[in-house]
Formats: C-alpha cells, sequence, structure tokens
C-alpha cells in the first residue's frame, strides 16, 4: 500500500525540474515568469506542507499551453484564462480565429443514429446560458419556451447546460424554420420520456441484481436499448412518411 504513496510523489517535479522540461521549447522561461503566471491563477501547482510548489505533468502542459499561445499567438493572459477554463469545463478551447469555445462532436454512428457508445457518454461539458445561446444561436425567448416545456433543462444543482441541451436548443431552432415551436414539440418529449419508461422497466431486475456487474450490466443494456429504441423510431418515420 505504501507504493502508491511513493509513487505519486515521484510523478511531481520541483520548479527547477519543470524549467529544465520546459526550457528546450521555450528557452526564455524563467521561474519569476512561471511565479507571475502562478499569481495569476493560470496554474495551480500543489504545495509542501514547507510551502514548497510541486508540479504535476499536467501543469507542466499546461505551461506548455499558456507559452504556446503567448509565443505564436500572442494571446493576453486573459485570453488565454479563458480558453484554460473552457478546457477545465470539457470544453474544447476555440480555433484562434473564433470568439467562442467549441463543443466536442456528438459520437454517431455510421448512418447518422446515435450508437450505443453515445448513450454511455461520459459529458463534462458545461456550458453557461450565454454561451449557449451563442453557441446554439438561439434567442432568449427560444430558450424561455424551450425549458418552459421541459425540453431543455439544467444540470441539476448547477446554472450550466450539457451537450444534450446545446443540441436540442440547436435542433429546436432548425425546427422552427419550417414552423415547428417549442410548444409543437411537446409530443417528441412525451414520446421520449414513454421510451425512457419502457427501458427502465427492461432493466429494472439487471439493477437488482446482488453480484458486482449487476449495475454495470444494466447500463451497458441501457446503452443497447436506448440506441435500438432510437433506430426503430427513426426507421419507423422515415416508412410512415414513404406511405403517406
Amino acid at each position: 500500500m505504501a507504493a502508491e504513496p511513493v509513487a505519486a510523489s515521484r510523478s511531481r517535479m520541483n520548479i527547477g525540474e519543470v524549467l529544465d522540461r520546459l526550457r528546450p521549447d521555450f528557452p526564455g522561461v524563467t521561474i519569476p515568469k512561471i511565479r507571475f503566471l502562478e499569481d495569476k491563477g493560470l496554474i495551480k501547482p500543489e504545495r509542501t506542507p514547507a510551502g514548497y510548489r510541486k508540479f504535476t505533468p499536467e501543469d507542466v502542459e499546461r505551461l506548455r499551453y499558456i507559452l504556446r499561445m503567448q509565443r505564436d499567438h500572442y494571446l493576453p493572459l486573459k485570453v488565454i484564462g479563458e480558453h484554460l477554463d473552457a478546457i477545465d469545463r470539457g470544453l474544447e478551447p476555440p480555433p484562434i480565429e473564433a470568439v467562442v469555445p467549441t463543443v466536442p462532436k456528438v459520437a454517431l454512428a455510421a448512418d447518422g443514429l446515435p450508437s450505443a457508445d453515445s448513450f454511455r457518454r461520459a459529458d463534462k461539458v458545461r456550458l453557461s446560458r450565454r454561451e449557449l445561446l451563442k453557441i446554439a444561436e438561439v434567442s432568449e425567448e427560444l430558450l424561455d419556451q424551450l425549458e418552459q416545456y421541459g425540453l431543455v433543462v439544467p444540470r441539476t444543482g448547477t446554472g450550466h447546460y450539457d451537450t444534450d441541451a446545446l443540441v436540442i436548443a440547436t435542433t429546436a431552432r432548425e425546427l422552427s424554420d419550417f414552423g415547428l415551436e417549442p410548444r409543437h414539440l411537446r409530443a417528441f418529449k412525451t414520446a421520449a420520456d414513454r421510451e425512457v419508461g419502457l427501458v427502465e422497466q427492461v432493466v429494472a431486475p439487471l439493477r437488482r441484481g446482488r453480484d458486482a456487474s449487476a449495475a454495470a450490466r444494466a447500463e451497458d443494456a441501457v446503452s443497447q436499448i436506448a440506441a435500438l429504441s432510437v433506430r426503430l423510431h427513426a426507421t419507423l418515420v422515415k416508412s410512415g412518411l414513404k406511405s403517406s
């Protein structure tokens, strides 16, 4: 058991070791520079009881990003801080010419339908209301209506929205071009709730299993059934439109 703390301590570097790693690519970096970036809140190395800084490999990569953005793109620290905040919240930093962060692509199957893996996706994206409005290109009024009808819901206990909220808001905006308003979309929400209820009913016996792998089997079943139900729903809609 004592090996883990030792291994963890070996992965920590002092500020001199960090300089050794950075200087081949950034010859001008100095200890005062690193301390300055820490004072600005861009990096947060651990401190020993004696007050010495200890850096993780992730801290070094964060420093590389800061120094590269300064050297290659002349970005001010305020903008670099916004990029780092986006990364910390699961977003991708924006291209240099862009003005907002971008959300990672949703995993889709080859036919354009969500795959089982997409239902297993651990969504770490956290968007503010302002970011959701800007990235989805929706108005305050449209977002208010989507929330009113329960189509878009912030994460419980936070004021942030996830990738699903972004996809729903973007899709609702595209549907509005055809005259479909949020009140018309309640039927989709009702149908989705019924499908969720059916999936939960099917996997309930798996969740009641007492062995250690019961929870994992239940979650895998949820992902598989959800992907299949979406495929069936989409195909039935397509088939119905062909025959109408």
